[in-house]
């Protein structure tokens, strides 16, 4: 695999929020999001890291999560969650809705975080709704809110598809949340709002 980096944190984002998480960022994305924060990610060419290192360096940790980048562009990564999830670690796998995640290993010991992109984004036309339909109760959606244009769309696409599992909201560089929380409030929409932790924490300061 294609590695951009590894390291151990906090999880930032979505339902595992605060939980301490040895992350899995590979390198490259077919998308180019306005106002993506890993855009180094996406840029990186990475360095070729086999699954069973990756296996060895993760260790004992217990949650795990594979993100990118955008993780399912590697042809090994069905494979490492294959071994994650023999390995019975607990997985988050952050994936950027672009791709068919049928194919994805069904396991209670992974979860599939997925987003779909808003308007401000500029990479909405690219979203493969089908895998809504995919997504099981214990998955998350996510979407990035930038204004109302977004939260307008956002809540379309609630409508529309009516996903079993739980939605995130995310104010666009996640931290001013509050402007959000406060329409979300008021629209009685029952979505959670989060913000992203890592950065109330360490800024945009790069994991390593």
């Amino acid at each position: 695999m294609r590695i951009c980096e590894l390291f151990k944190s906090i999880q930032g984002e979505g339902k595992k929020i605060g939980v301490p998480t040895y992350f899995i960022r590979t390198a490259g994305c077919n998308l180019k999001c306005a106002w993506c924060d890993t855009q180094y990610a996406s840029l990186e060419e990475g360095t070729e890291v086999t699954t069973d290192h990756i296996m060895t360096i993760i260790g004992n940790c217990n949650d795990i999560c594979l993100t990118g980048g955008e993780p399912l562009l590697q042809r090994d990564a069905l494979e490492l969650l294959k071994k994650l999830m023999d390995a019975n670690k607990a997985v988050v796998l952050e994936t950027n809705g672009s791709i068919d995640i049928s194919q994805v290993p069904v396991s209670e010991s992974i979860i599939i975080s997925m987003d779909i992109k808003c308007p401000s984004s500029q990479m909405e036309s690219k979203m493969n709704f089908s895998n809504i339909s995919l997504l099981r109760k214990k998955d998350q959606l996510k979407f990035i809110i930038n204004d109302g244009t977004d939260l307008d769309y956002s809540i379309s696409i609630i409508n529309k598809y009516k996903p079993q599992c739980e939605s995130v909201f995310t104010p666009v560089g996640g931290m001013d949340i509050e402007p959000l929380a406060e329409e979300i409030i008021a629209s009685n929409l029952n979505v959670r709002v989060l913000p992203q932790l890592h950065k109330i924490i360490w800024g945009n300061k790069r994991a390593v």
